[in-house]
């Protein structure tokens, strides 16, 4: 017996066949859900059988399949041709009597419960829609805000009719689904006002290097279409999961993004709903607080072990929230598995490798890990994608589901608008093309027949670069990586490429280089932000204007330090990092916002005020505590007791001592919660009394390029002594040979820092024979220096 309409509560995933993905996620969620504190609008479903009752009205089917017959999804005027035709047929056949009574009565009865004229979406949910192993993201349409038991049943026909927008025919072809075996049903649910309030997009790992300890919280003002659209920069916050339920701070990172519209209700011409301005107050302040992020946080975590469990398997999860303007609930308004790592084999790793680098014409944030060149086609409205040809660069302001079959031809995306949850961002991971997204203004800079290349190789910050560039790709098998003794670790900086590079089957981070962070993602020197007083009219504008938005320019420094290191720590947890404390010399300072006011002129900078002389010195000791604050956070506030903390260019065994006691009033105790504290051996001294230095610190780096600096006398930065900077020198060698084994005399291990031991097999022979613990390398460099030491440690065996 056909049953046209259910109670979302009576629904399970078990109902997928007769009411589809998203409606069957929504009755798991609150039959099973409920009692953990997982919050879903009520409503109930419109089911298979209703649509199979539409298509059996007039011979619709049999016309239908007809229409479709023979068709190529690839040729998008014809696509749109039969498109507009198979609406029409399903519109023209209209809801059957019984139907149009079961629809009308299932509003009433959520009436009844909710009180009248209730306001509900109608969304589509086809019985292929939002399956593990196909998305079908954005493909059939969702209708807001309506009102009334005949506005309703209007909307569910015109649901039933979107199984046949352009989008959803194609990917239908394209997957090898028959357009018959996928029938339409919908979930009606009551609205919440997130008009009034904010709505956003939660992934259940990071979207770009599939690392599942963290969840992704964005959202913007407003409906959350314009996330799920591209239309705005949404918020965003990563939410640590190993620390969220330990009493730590689990937030990683925060971001503005800058949210230029909301969609509210209402609007011209019959529409529901509308975009309006979002005012410079609201742009500039989050839509969603740290609470509600770490709330949204544990219930995606719920919801993805509750579907990990149900399926067999680990199910990251693709979650859209909503928070009611009226009285700040939060609710989960779709929840589905996510699609594009889950296909992805873990065990392979491909990275591109571009010949050249020319200057970025635009930036944003990169999708995907990958490369592709091609002529750029600037696209301002769905009425021109036709104009796209194959292995063009599609640029626009902002796709929508709409622009799916053009998207397939694409050889790449570039959006001005949208964040890594915006539809553009997710289709573009499903067909494996490159995207950046956010640039602002591409469709300003670049122009229709321009050659680019699009570059999203190195992490979080993806490039479009003038012209074609050459480049190749690799893929490893990381079960056939040679297995060393010697550990090899890496060398970062920007914290936006972690994520990315802790699949590297590498023992941790060897060397994460601070002052990156300081002079990218803080651009402030520390005593600009501690004393904004001190500084011109014109640098305290550019310092307020760069930190608005926080309680001080010091909160901005010590939050994105804090930030930049927790994200780090985060990524390879629980594999050790240690980060090497500020290691900026006076001329680099100077170069930062403020710096100017604070730096003294130095003849010769590489051997001037830096690293231990700098923490202990009267006029920096305030900026080194910010340093140190923020490392307090990290281990103790956040919990990450991977992060192990290293002092650069000591002098003096009782220059370590000052430097380690000016730690600990800071809040850093060594031995304290397992901190340990390093020390760069880069200075002949640091070797000469490896002995005194080994009582006050837990281990040593060698830091190849200063020590053989100093040993040889040779200024590294003087093309004019290029020649003879060499660490294969005999008494750099011998220099470094002293140090192993008196790191070793003393219990301390011992590591390098550079890439020589991946560029020279002899150097890397020498270390693995003196016996060297770990080797840290730059992250292009890490694979072939496998190699390179598992060699040495066989010829050395």
């Amino acid at each position: 017996v056909a049953t046209y309409c259910i109670p979302l509560h009576e629904i399970s995933l078990v109902d997928v066949p007769r009411v589809g993905g998203k409606t069957a996620s929504l009755g798991e969620l609150i039959r099973e859900l409920s009692a953990t504190g997982v919050r879903v609008p009520t409503g109930f479903a419109v089911t298979a059988d209703a649509y199979s009752a539409v298509l059996e009205r007039g011979e619709t089917q049999p016309k239908l399949r007809a229409l479709l017959a023979g068709l190529d999804p690839s040729d998008t005027a014809d696509l749109a041709r039969r498109g507009r035709h198979a609406r029409q047929l399903v519109i023209d056949a209209g809801i059957p009597s019984d139907v149009r009574d079961a629809i009308a009565n299932s509003y009433r009865a959520l009436e009844a419960e909710l009180g009248a004229h209730v306001d509900v979406a109608v969304r589509s949910s086809a019985t292929a829609e939002d399956l593990p192993e196909a998305s079908f993201a954005g493909q059939q349409a969702t209708f807001l805000n309506i009102r009334g038991g005949e506005s309703v049943v209007r909307a569910c026909l015109e649901c039933f009719a979107s199984l046949f927008t352009d989008r959803a025919i194609a990917y239908r072809q394209i997957r090898g689904y028959d357009h018959f075996s996928v029938r339409g049903a919908i979930a009606v649910q009551q609205m919440i006002r997130s008009d009034r309030g904010a709505a956003g997009v939660i992934f259940t790992l990071d979207p770009e290097s599939g690392n599942r300890d963290i969840v992704i919280v964005t959202g913007a003002w407003g409906l959350g279409e314009s996330v799920v659209a591209g239309q705005v920069d949404p918020d965003e916050v990563l939410v640590f999961k190993p620390t969220i339920n330990s009493g730590h701070d689990a937030i990683l990172r925060r971001k503005i993004g800058a949210k230029q519209t909301r969609i509210v209700y209402g609007g011209r011409g019959g529409a529901t709903t509308h975009a309006v301005p979002v005012a410079d107050a609201d742009r500039q302040r989050r839509c969603f607080t740290d609470s509600d992020a770490l709330t949204l946080a544990r219930w995606a975590m719920a919801i993805e072990s509750h579907w990990s469990e149900k399926l067999g398997h680990a199910a990251p999860m693709d979650i859209e929230w909503a928070k009611d303007g009226r009285d700040g609930a939060l609710y989960v308004v779709q929840a589905r598995p996510e699609t594009v790592h889950a296909r992805h084999d873990p065990n392979v790793l491909r990275r591109w490798h571009l010949a050249t680098h020319p200057p970025a014409r635009v930036r944003g944030v990169a999708i995907g890990s990958g490369a592709a060149s091609g002529p750029v086609r600037v696209i301002d409205g769905v009425e021109h994608l036709s104009e796209v040809k194959e292995g063009e660069v599609l640029v626009a302001d902002m796709t929508d589901p709409d622009w799916v079959p053009a998207l397939r031809k694409a050889a790449g995306v570039v959006t001005n608008r949208g964040g890594r949850t915006c539809h553009a961002a997710i289709v573009s991971r499903e067909l494996g093309v490159p995207c950046v997204v956010g640039t602002g203004h591409a469709t300003a800079v670049l122009r229709t027949g321009d050659v680019v290349t699009i570059d999203c190789s190195h992490g979080g910050v993806g490039e479009v670069l003038e012209g074609a560039v050459p480049f190749s790709v690799e893929e490893i098998h990381v079960d056939a990586l040679p297995a060393t003794k010697t550990k090899i670790m890496l060398i970062l900086a920007d914290p936006e490429r972690a994520m990315h590079h802790a699949r590297l089957p590498v023992a941790g981070v060897g060397l994460v280089r601070l002052e990156f962070i300081t002079a990218n993602a803080i651009g402030i020197h520390p005593l600009a932000a501690l004393r904004p007083n001190d500084l011109s009219a014109e640098v305290r504008t550019a310092l307020e204007e760069r930190t608005r938005g926080y309680a001080s320019p010091a909160e901005f420094w010590l939050a994105k330090l804090t930030e930049g290191i927790a994200t780090i720590a985060a990524a390879f947890w629980p594999r050790e990092i240690i980060v090497r404390l500020g290691d900026f010399k006076s001329n680099e300072y100077a170069g930062i916002l403020g710096g100017g006011s604070f730096e003294p002129r130095e003849e010769n900078p590489m051997i001037g005020l830096r690293g231990a002389s700098r923490y202990v010195h009267p006029m920096f000791a305030d900026a080194f505590a910010l340093e140190c604050k923020a490392m307090v956070r990290v281990r103790e506030a956040m919990g990450l007791t991977n992060v192990k903390l290293m002092v650069p260019f000591c002098r003096t065994p009782d220059e370590g001592k000052r430097v380690l006691e000016a730690m600990a009033s800071h809040g850093l105790v060594r031995g304290r919660q397992g901190l340990e504290v390093w020390v760069m051996c880069e200075i002949p001294s640091n070797v000469v009394v490896i002995d005194r230095f080994a009582e006050l610190f837990d281990g040593f780096s060698i830091g190849s390029n200063d020590l053989t600096q100093l040993v040889l006398g040779v200024d590294r930065d003087s093309e004019l002594l290029a020649p003879l900077f060499r660490e294969r020198e005999e008494a750099v060698m011998r220099m470094i040979a002293q140090a192993i084994r008196g790191a070793h005399a003393h219990g301390r291990p011992i590591g390098l820092c550079g890439q020589a031991p991946s560029d020279d097999p002899e150097f890397a022979r020498f270390l693995v024979s003196e016996g060297i613990d770990s080797i840290s390398l730059n992250p292009d460099a890490v694979l072939r220096a496998m190699d390179v030491v598992a060699d040495a440690e066989r010829a050395t065996r």
